[in-house]
């Protein structure tokens, strides 16, 4: 039997848009495949033409795993883990085309939000105000 410690503090509403936007990105990476994401990972002198494919595939499964595991088992270690994805990705992202964060539709400062609402949900508590 899982403990009420082993849930994430999200609400339902909360969770499935979570779990809505890592389907939704797997799902639009698929759609797009050969497009934008292609040209996202195929920044040069970073990833060699043969692994691009290979690593967009990755991410959407990535994307797809992390949706599930939030949609099946929604527990804090599922949020770490997407901190963990979110974290990466942007960096990995700000390093091959940095100007994302101008970007007028903000596709990396959307992450901002994603990441406190992963935060909460993971029950980390080491920027807790007044403890």
């Amino acid at each position: 039997m899982r403990k009420a410690d082993d849930y994430a503090s999200l609400s339902a509403f909360e969770r499935w848009s979570l779990v809505a936007l890592w389907w939704g990105t797997a799902g639009v990476s698929w759609l797009g495949w050969g497009g934008i994401s292609h040209e996202l990972v195929h920044q040069p002198g970073w990833v060699p033409e043969v692994w691009v494919s290979a690593l967009v595939a990755g991410g959407i499964a990535l994307d797809l795993a992390m949706g599930l595991w939030l949609a099946l088992r929604p527990g804090a270690w599922a949020c770490r883990a997407g901190v963990a994805v979110v974290l990466v990705f942007s960096a990995l992202a700000t390093a091959m085309v940095p100007q994302l964060w101008l970007h007028p539709l903000g596709p990396l400062l959307k992450n901002l939000p994603i990441l406190a609402l992963l935060w909460r949900g993971s029950r980390w508590n080491l920027l807790k105000v007044g403890s």
